[in-house]
């Protein structure tokens, strides 16, 4: 069976505050990779709720199934319309089994939701919540050009509030895109605990990723060969890192992926 063209590593951290109670950390990630077909979400429980790691622990698992099946399913589906309502659909099987597990409890175990599927044709992205993807495609004057895509709107003008699986309007809130472009070669998917370090802001504008730190993400990943436990190791040191924990003491997940053979 042909490997997948895309090199695949990450994982998630407790945060400060939660390495200091004690705390499970809330975050999850998980993927899964084939030839044809690669799934890659990240997942941030919800803070104020009790079993928010377990929740999040389930949607990424479920995400990885469902969207790699419906994926699967439509090989060969051009991009545009299409690929949007195979991903509303995918979300859809993840949210029924999502709920109907937890029942009435289901509130208890809030989570966000970042699922990017990749396809030899297209660049799949669905996001219920606060999490991100920034994808690195092509150059200009010789230096890597970084995307951050776009990310579902905020609850309100006035409110840091986000949008759960479990929320009864997520299905509404919900934001998902179909890139098409043969240059993408790097896919970058986290939560909201690293947002400082990996986006930046200047002059009100919107969000812009933060070069020097999604750069060196991607760099430590474009080594051929497989993931080492050394290279493990050195993303969650940088995870845990007092320059990182000095800008966000939350839970920090990083998913990244790099084409490790061309298109």
């Amino acid at each position: 069976m042909a490997e997948s063209p895309w090199r695949i590593h990450g994982l998630s951290v407790e945060g400060y505050r939660h390495r200091r109670t004690g705390t499970p950390c809330q975050d999850a990630c998980t993927y899964t990779a084939s030839a044809s077909v690669s799934v890659l979400a990240v997942a941030d429980g919800a803070g104020s709720r009790p079993h928010s790691d377990q929740g999040a622990l389930h949607a990424v698992e479920l995400a990885a199934e469902h969207f790699r099946r419906r994926a699967a399913a439509a090989s060969g589906c051009p991009p545009g319309e299409e690929v949007h309502e195979l991903l509303a659909e995918a979300f859809d099987d993840v949210s029924k089994i999502f709920l109907d597990t937890y029942g009435s409890t289901a509130p208890d175990y809030a989570t966000t939701l970042t699922v990017v599927v990749l396809t030899p044709g297209w660049l799949g992205h669905l996001s219920v919540g606060d999490g991100f993807v920034v994808v690195r495609a092509g150059t200009e004057d010789g230096e890597r050009q970084f995307h951050l895509l776009p990310q579902p709107p905020a609850v309100s003008e006035y409110s840091n509030e986000t949008v759960f699986l479990t929320s009864p309007d997520a299905p509404r809130r919900l934001r998902t895109d179909c890139v098409a472009d043969p240059r993408v070669d790097g896919v970058l998917l986290s939560t909201d605990g690293l947002a400082q370090a990996a986006l930046s802001l200047s002059g009100g504008g919107p969000p812009q990723p933060n070069t020097s730190f999604v750069e060196a993400v991607f760099r430590s990943l474009d080594t051929p060969g497989p993931v080492t436990d050394s290279a493990h190791e050195s993303l969650a040191a940088l995870l845990r890192s007092d320059r990182l924990t000095s800008l966000n003491a939350d839970d920090k997940t990083l998913l990244r992926a790099v084409r490790a053979v061309a298109p």
